[in-house]
């Protein structure tokens, strides 16, 4: 289980989607938007793994023009999510947002986040330990997963949190959530280019 545990909190800790968007929705938003679109994110964290476990993931993705449209679609709303945390206190007016992302935001993420389902793939067909009890085996990674999966996205929140709080210039935030943007941007490429192979 310890080996289970170290992969969870390795393929978690590692930028992806959830964990990019969770410090820029933090610096830009602040906590209470952010504890939000985490809630968000853990649901939907828990539906792809239920997917994947099920093996409807598995067919949906064997379909090639399905696996396209998803691809699309992430694609499209990672690069919506960026846009957001990029102009999130510009003062740009038509980019400017109405509201912050919240639970929502952050569950419609996790369906369509590539890494989620690598994620998921990789530690329920792996790392076997009770070979003869499958379920309880199922069900303790589930659990392994929501305890790891919890506070390394609370300390994502945090960091951006602690950077919104030390009231830096506009010009400065305004950097700093350009730089969370185009981050999520090269994951965004990077996930293209791996699908694309």
């Amino acid at each position: 289980m310890l080996a289970v545990a170290a992969a969870v909190f390795f393929l978690i800790i590692t930028p992806g989607p959830g964990v990019l968007s969770t410090a820029g929705i933090g610096a830009a938003y602040g906590y209470r938007p952010g504890l939000a679109y985490v809630t968000g994110l853990w649901i939907g964290n828990n539906v792809v793994a239920a997917l994947v476990v099920s093996g409807i993931a598995a067919v949906a993705l064997a379909i090639p023009w399905l696996r396209w449209l998803l691809l699309i679609g992430s694609l499209g709303y990672l690069l919506y999510l960026a846009g957001r945390i990029a102009f999130a206190g510009a003062a740009i007016g038509f980019i400017t947002p109405k509201s912050a992302p919240g639970v929502w935001t952050g569950f419609a993420l996790q369906p369509i986040n590539p890494k989620a389902y690598a994620v998921h793939s990789a530690l329920f067909s792996g790392f076997s330990f009770l070979p003869g009890a499958i379920l309880a085996e199922t069900a303790i990674k589930f659990l392994i997963m929501n305890v790891i999966w919890i506070p390394i996205h609370l300390v994502w929140l945090w960091a951006g949190v602690r950077v919104r709080a030390m009231n830096l210039s506009a010009g400065t935030q305004r950097m700093i959530n350009g730089g969370m943007a185009l981050s999520m941007v090269m994951v965004v490429g990077l996930a293209g280019a791996a699908q694309a192979r």
